[in-house]
């Protein structure tokens, strides 16, 4: 009977430092960890629990990777751990980074395309982006990506997102091509965006945008050639993208499809990536009867519907650049 109390005794001391244990486990995982400063810890795909608790215990998010593997093993183990980026909060408890990983709240990142780009332009910009993986299989047609702001995770693919902006921007422009004016002299989408890529390239002003269309349209319906200074730089660089000074006579003489001084109508394929403005501008422009523009010297254009009055403008612009910078002559439109 004595030796079965003993026992008993034993077994309850056991049980007893085991509950003891758990309850200290518990508080520990309970309690405030050790992080001092907002951080962010990516979990790689394919990590087992010792590598999770080791990686956040470098980072400095936990300070028990035993405890906190032991606490996750008992409840539910590698069930709903998700890989990804990670931000955690000064003194997130190591229950909290565990609740974290279980609901997989990871951060989500941004990355903003800004209108105007040629493709090559964009997936330097995707190259750019550490947090993105794999190399592109290649780079799309001009004005196929539709420049947005999107959003990301870490470990999402270039191709992949290449392709986002690639659905985005088939849904745009059939967006904008349903909204468009009647009489245009343009037969389709097609047109309208080679014309929107133009128009993206000429005027960096919001409230130009519809008037600058308004002008290409006119030269078109006049049989006009549209001599836009965009297209004769995307014929000199190959669509490469900034020419890096500034065009010269010789340079609108130059032989291409893409050189609208040389070429007439639209060239075959757009210039550049244009933004949702642009594509309504192309699609429902100004109607006036401007068939001339020039910088103005202050970030937008002079308009003028004849050439006489076009000259004048030039001729103050061209004053405009000599004050500047002892002044070359400007292209102009």
């Amino acid at each position: 009977m004595g030796w079965a109390l003993r026992i008993t005794a034993g077994g309850l001391a056991v049980a007893v430092a085991g509950a003891a244990g758990l309850l200290w486990g518990g508080l520990r995982m309970t309690a405030p960890g050790p992080l001092a400063e907002p951080a962010a810890v990516v979990i790689q795909r394919g990590s087992g629990l010792e590598a999770i608790a080791i990686t956040l215990d470098e980072s400095g998010v936990i300070d028990s990777p035993l405890i906190f593997a032991l606490s996750a093993k008992l409840t539910g183990g590698m069930r709903n751990l998700r890989a990804g980026e990670y931000a955690f909060a000064p003194g997130v408890s190591m229950d909290g980074v565990l609740r974290q990983l279980r609901d997989g709240k990871t951060v989500v990142r941004r990355l903003t395309v800004p209108e105007g780009l040629t493709s090559a332009q964009i997936v330097a910009l995707l190259r750019s982006e550490p947090a993105l993986t794999g190399e592109p299989k290649a780079v799309p047609e001009d004005g196929t990506l539709l420049p947005e702001t999107y959003h990301y995770q870490f470990g999402d693919s270039r191709d992949a997102l290449l392709e986002r902006m690639r659905v985005a921007m088939d849904q745009a422009l059939a967006d904008a091509w349903k909204q468009r004016a009647p009489d245009l002299p343009i037969s389709s989408a097609r047109d309208a965006l080679v014309l929107a890529s133009i128009v993206e390239k000429e005027t960096a002003v919001p409230a130009e945008r519809s008037r600058v269309a308004g002008v290409f349209l006119n030269r078109l319906e006049q049989g006009m050639k549209l001599q836009s200074d965009p297209t004769v730089i995307y014929a000199l660089t190959d669509g490469g993208g900034e020419l890096g000074r500034a065009l010269t006579r010789a340079d609108w003489r130059y032989e291409s499809p893409y050189n609208t001084y040389h070429a007439s109508g639209l060239p075959p394929g757009p210039i550049a990536n244009p933004g949702r403005a642009s594509l309504l501008a192309a699609v429902k422009p100004e109607r006036h009867e401007f068939l001339y523009f020039v910088a103005d010297g202050t970030g937008g254009h002079a308009f003028a519907k004849s050439l006489p009055d076009h000259n004048r403008n030039v001729a103050r612009w061209r004053e405009v650049q000599r004050k500047v910078n002892g002044g070359s002559d400007a292209a102009v439109d």
